[in-house]
């Protein structure tokens, strides 16, 4: 496990090496290093969203909301208050977790549609009352953001978003959560309080989330309200069911599928999102579980090992 866990190490590492070498000597052109930086965000939000959604069964549409508190309070302090940009990520991932402790409270009572109209009007509350706020730009929103963001940042924290969320559905935690999605009633049965482990994941997940609004902002430079729409909570979905209901490796193969997608598809004006729309359509009836389902990809089949005779994808479902 040692030898494996170095190899890994030295792959992560070294992936990141090329990586920072052909986006620093333009060898990866300009656009495609923009396709990149959206990768990094989209797989952040989409893993933590899948732990909400995936992991813990709870339907909500307002993340994008959770990514909009986590940009603007990263810009407020590094725009107008001049702190370190760390000190801009951390603060604003923790107000959206602390957001996301006092609406999953009264909100994670309810229950399938109810919960996601709920979550949606959140992420519309959320955008309105950042129109009407003049400190941030109100409907015009906050320009000349500092561009902090490189690569960097943007790979570490991707890093820390995976395997924090990993290790936490491999705790006593995270298989409550599980417990929680496969059947609520029979987890309160054997007295797992459902209602907290169902805000601990909710309010995780928009600690992320408010992680990806931050590296948005400061790489951008500008956001509005309206860049965090309803929209934008879909597309994130979109990623997460995507890839699978349940499946980290498959929230990051489809976080990097669609961004791909969307940048292919980009010369196709108008009908962008006709097309967009219809290869989705078509891949969720040929494929309704998601590219992963429920499994996730390990090292094993790079390293060309079996144990008792198993695959290399590894099925977390229950049976």
């Amino acid at each position: 496990m040692k030898q494996r866990n170095i190899l890994i190490g030295i792959l992560l590492i070294a992936f990141y090496l090329v990586l920072y070498f052909a986006m620093g000597n333009n060898i990866i052109p300009p656009f495609q290093q923009v396709n990149i930086y959206l990768m990094g965000i989209n797989i952040i939000a989409a893993v933590s969203l899948n732990l909400i959604v995936g992991f813990t069964g709870q339907l909500a549409l307002g993340h994008a909301g959770f990514m909009a508190v986590g940009a603007y309070v990263s810009a407020v302090l590094t725009m107008k208050l001049g702190q370190p940009f760390l000190v801009a990520i951390v603060a604003g991932a923790f107000v959206s977790f602390l957001l996301g402790i006092l609406i999953g409270l009264p909100t994670l009572r309810l229950k399938g549609d109810y919960l996601a109209i709920a979550t949606l009007g959140f992420g519309e509350i959320i955008r309105g009352v950042l129109v009407n706020i003049d400190y941030v730009g109100g409907a015009a929103g906050m320009n000349g953001i500092p561009k902090l963001t490189n690569w960097t940042w943007l790979y570490v924290f991707t890093l820390i978003t995976i395997f924090a969320i990993k290790n936490f559905l491999n705790s006593t935690h995270g298989r409550a959560c599980i417990a929680v999605r496969d059947n609520e009633i029979a987890a309160e049965t054997m007295g797992i309080n459902t209602t907290r482990y169902k805000v601990l994941a909710f309010s995780m997940g928009a600690f992320f989330a408010g992680i990806a609004g931050a590296l948005y902002a400061h790489y951008f430079f500008l956001i509005q309200p309206t860049t965090f729409t309803f929209n934008r909570s879909f597309d994130i979905l979109v990623m997460v069911v995507f890839g699978g209901l349940g499946s980290l490796t498959g929230s990051v193969l489809a976080a990097m599928a669609v961004t791909a997608l969307n940048a292919l598809l980009i010369d196709f004006g108008g009908l962008r999102m006709i097309i967009y729309a219809l290869l989705l359509i078509i891949i969720m009836v040929f494929r309704p579980q998601g590219l992963l389902g429920t499994k996730e990809f390990t090292f094993r089949s790079l390293f060309r090992e079996k144990e008792g005779g198993t695959a290399s994808v590894k099925d977390k479902s229950p049976n």
